[in-house]
């Protein structure tokens, strides 16, 4: 799916923007907003950002597996080299060795990544914090002809700031947003 980021300045204009989406067909699921104003999202029926999509979460837990698992195979291989546990070495206690110390990294991972703001939105805190909205809207490739003219006939004042995938990279860098 393409996710595209708009700003609203205010909470009408992103209210009447969430409801000709969802008169368009685009669910909860597909719709979210960004804003420090959590009470006036819930006051005007406005579908919030969830967890995933304000914390690092996916994207560190990715990036601790991918160490996890360097870590893992290094730690099978001297395993093999040294045999601490004897000669009688199965691949499954290899196996085992990788999967705990990638598992391990994954956890570890997820746990920085609470603790830190989602590298796709990182770059709109400034826009954020000054009180505007950021909304994302989730759809399928062959929709955005629709979308673009829905917003540009609708909400011209609604800023498009870039477009992504909803898919996390745990290699691409934090600003990789086209259009921004």
């Amino acid at each position: 799916m393409k996710r595209f980021y708009y700003l609203s300045d205010n909470i009408k204009l992103t209210e009447k923007i969430s409801e000709r989406l969802h008169a368009s067909g685009i669910n909860d699921w597909h719709f979210h907003v960004l804003s420090k104003d959590e009470a006036g999202l819930r006051t005007h029926h406005i579908h919030s950002a969830n967890y995933f999509q304000l914390y690092d979460v996916v994207h560190s837990g990715e990036r601790g597996a991918l160490a996890g698992i360097v870590v893992g195979i290094i730690a099978a291989i001297a395993t093999l080299i040294f045999q601490p546990f004897g000669d009688t070495l199965g691949i499954g206690l290899l196996a085992l060795i990788i999967a705990v110390i990638t598992m391990f990294g994954a956890w570890v991972g997820g746990l920085l990544g609470i603790s830190t703001e989602n590298y796709k939105i990182a770059q709109f805190h400034g826009d954020i914090e000054r009180g505007n909205y950021l909304l994302m809207i989730d759809i399928q490739p062959q929709q955005e002809k629709k979308l673009r003219k829905l917003m540009r006939e609708n909400f011209s004042n609604a800023k498009l700031m870039g477009e992504d995938t909803t898919f996390t990279n745990p290699f691409k860098p934090s600003k990789h947003l086209l259009g921004h």
